[in-house]
């Protein structure tokens, strides 16, 4: 019995290995093509290791020809670390007071706003671009920030670790006299890091691929993000594989190393919150 079951494990694992290796063949050969001379992009059978290396051309072409990657990363970079530092804090005090917070009319409101997630973001679009341009923060940062900065799936997340946490810690900090910031802060916080941690990883990613908006909100190139820089640097370059490679690998770099480090706190907060769910 023992001996099938390892057996199982065995065959399972394999599988799961070829699997992974399947997903990451289309990265691997990205990388491989952005390193090397536009002749060998497109060979078949793949070369996965170039014959003629030009790793230095082509990533010297990206960051310092046309299109300015620095500033585009810089945008970027500005973008979405604001973004997720607001939205985080955010969604972080709208889930503790939907949590933890008796005041009346509260489930209703909660059912309001996760109502709103239906609504598809692109019919809100135009009404979003009337506003915008008449507060004055159209073509700006700010207001990019700020259309992604109120989180209802955050809320609702967030919301879920919250209500895991008892109430007798919460009733016992009262009578300590410990108010409601004293115990979000010190309480609460320490406890759902895992989901906070989850979900800034996700903001993240999100708003550092989001190509939408920056397209819609944003005119002037100098406040470009990196997503619309790489689709111009396409418009430039897109028949020059080894340079649309290189520009892509560029562009995905900042996304593996935040996950790289930050993927123990997406495991921890997913299996804690399978364990709550």
């Amino acid at each position: 019995m023992v001996a099938r079951l390892d057996m199982r494990k065995l065959i399972m694992t394999v599988i799961m290995v070829l699997i992974g290796i399947a997903f990451l063949m289309p990265f691997l050969w990205m990388i491989s093509a952005s390193f090397k001379v536009e002749e060998e992009v497109l060979t078949f059978p793949i070369k996965w290791i170039p014959q003629n290396w030009n790793v230095v051309e082509n990533y010297k072409e990206v960051w310092t020809g046309s299109m300015p990657f620095l500033l585009l990363y810089w945008n970027s970079i500005k973008v979405t670390v604001l973004t997720t530092l607001v939205s985080c804090t955010v969604s972080c005090l709208a889930a503790y007071g939907f949590a933890k917070i008796n005041f009346k009319g509260r489930d209703f409101i909660f059912l309001i706003v996760l109502a709103t997630f239906m609504i598809p973001p692109q019919t809100l679009l135009v009404t979003q671009f009337l506003l915008y341009r008449w507060l004055g923060l159209y073509d700006t940062h700010t207001g990019l920030i700020l259309l992604n900065s109120f989180s209802v799936f955050g809320t609702f997340m967030l919301r879920q670790f919250y209500l895991g946490i008892s109430n007798e810690i919460i009733e016992s900090a009262r009578m300590d006299g410990a108010g409601h910031f004293r115990i979000f802060t010190s309480i609460c916080l320490p406890l759902v890091r895992p989901a906070i941690a989850t979900y800034a990883i996700l903001r993240f990613i999100w708003t550092w691929n989001d190509f939408q908006n920056p397209l819609i909100f944003l005119r002037s190139k100098e406040l470009y993000t990196i997503q619309l820089g790489v689709q111009s640097f396409s418009d430039q370059h897109g028949s020059v594989y080894s340079l649309m490679m290189a520009a892509s690998v560029s562009a995905i770099l900042p996304l593996l190393i935040i996950f790289i480090i930050g993927q123990k706190n997406v495991i921890e907060g997913i299996q804690l919150g399978g364990v709550k769910g």
